[in-house]
């Protein structure tokens, strides 16, 4: 039996034919600065990128999804839609190194445009996904999630965590698992201690430092709400 490739994706760096403004407001973000400079490695099964807000996670996550031909702002290769285009153009500034082998599949989940998404999918001739509108958004997201992300592929999702409770972040991370175990590779933007708490994943912190590999015991906002659940007077005192 021929053997299947570790990952669709093995990574992403500058098309050497790419005329970039290194001065524009998204290149200068440490994060996209260290990616345009020495291109970013993406590792097989589940990776975090995490960082606080203006960091460049969804920056660096929408144009992941740009190069590899999806729509950034959510869906397939073929998704064609759209509202008002805030992403920038790292995505075309990119050039994809994948693996030879078989086709994946591929998909990107983007919170903030979910419903732009849904509306898309329903408007399409025998579209089987007409009820996602008659759903809750954490509802709607996690039955997306169950139809779309399936098998041997390369999945993206930007702050998955938004529309979901507690208990529906947990069944998001049990499906990672899944997905994981079933080939896929997946790239995920998020501020979710919960999330980031998947065993085995790679967490790439975004910040000044440009981007680096970390651990969930090292993420700062595993310590702030850690401190805060123990002692939440502490913060709120900062707000009086």
């Amino acid at each position: 039996m021929r053997s299947r490739p570790d990952r669709p994706i093995r990574r992403v760096e500058l098309d050497p034919g790419a005329e970039v403004d290194r001065g524009a407001w998204w290149a200068t973000i440490p994060a996209v600065a260290a990616v345009l400079e020495r291109g970013l490695n993406i590792p097989a099964g589940v990776t975090f990128l995490v960082g606080e807000n203006g960091s460049g996670k969804s920056t660096l996550i929408e144009a992941l999804a740009a190069a590899h031909g999806l729509n950034p702002e959510g869906g397939s290769r073929d998704a064609r839609h759209s509202s008002r285009a805030t992403e920038s153009p790292l995505g075309a500034a990119l050039k994809v190194i994948r693996t030879p082998g078989r086709r994946a599949n591929a998909y990107f989940l983007r919170a903030e445009t979910m419903h732009g998404l849904y509306t898309y999918l329903e408007n399409l001739p025998g579209s089987p996904d007409g009820d996602l509108h008659d759903r809750s958004h954490g509802e709607g997201f996690l039955e997306l999630l169950a139809r779309k992300f399936n098998g041997y592929g390369f999945y993206l999702m930007d702050e998955p965590e938004a529309p979901l409770s507690f208990t529906s972040t947990l069944g998001l991370l049990a499906r990672l698992e899944v997905l994981r175990a079933d080939g896929a590779q997946v790239v995920v933007a998020t501020h979710s201690p919960i999330l980031t708490a998947l065993p085995g994943a790679t967490i790439l912190e975004l910040g000044r430092h440009g981007v680096r590999r970390t651990t969930w015991e090292e993420l700062e906002i595993v310590g702030h709400w850690r401190r805060f659940l123990a002692h939440p007077q502490v913060y709120l005192r900062a707000l009086a």
